[in-house]
């Protein structure tokens, strides 16, 4: 058997047993640091048809519900982590692409510039904040 077939079997070893026991563990929220979260908040609450679920006064906020499938959070911090933001939000549309990137941008948002890979193409873009984000169809 080739090296590389070892290492794939002994990968997937640590794999199942990795999976064998009882998943504990879920996303509770994603969350954004902002100096000021209230007015960010209320702006993804707008993309999603969401709503500002927790205000614990205007230092932490949470929205949830409408297309949302997990809970952004919100919260408050003097000095934001300089630099491009490691983990982002991958936004996918049924609608043309062309189209809901106008309505981002017409509520606020920023385009980076529009990508592909492939056949496969999507936008960048940065919310008020200039938190990285991208749209792709869905």
């Amino acid at each position: 058997m080739p090296a590389g077939a070892v290492e794939t079997t002994a990968a997937a070893h640590r794999f199942r047993r990795w999976q064998a026991g009882a998943v504990t563990v879920s996303i509770a929220s994603i969350t954004f640091d902002s100096t000021d979260p209230e007015p960010l908040a209320r702006w993804w609450a707008d993309r999603f048809d969401a709503e500002i679920t927790a205000n614990m006064d205007g230092f932490f906020l949470i929205v949830a519900g409408g297309s949302l499938p997990a809970q952004l959070a919100f919260q408050k911090v003097d000095d934001p982590t300089p630099g491009k933001n490691r983990i982002h939000l991958d936004v996918h549309t049924d609608d043309d692409l062309d189209v809901e990137v106008e309505r981002w941008t017409a509520a606020g948002a920023t385009s980076l510039g529009k990508r592909n890979a492939g056949d496969f193409s999507w936008v960048t873009l940065s919310d008020p904040d200039g938190n990285e984000f991208c749209i792709a169809p869905g």
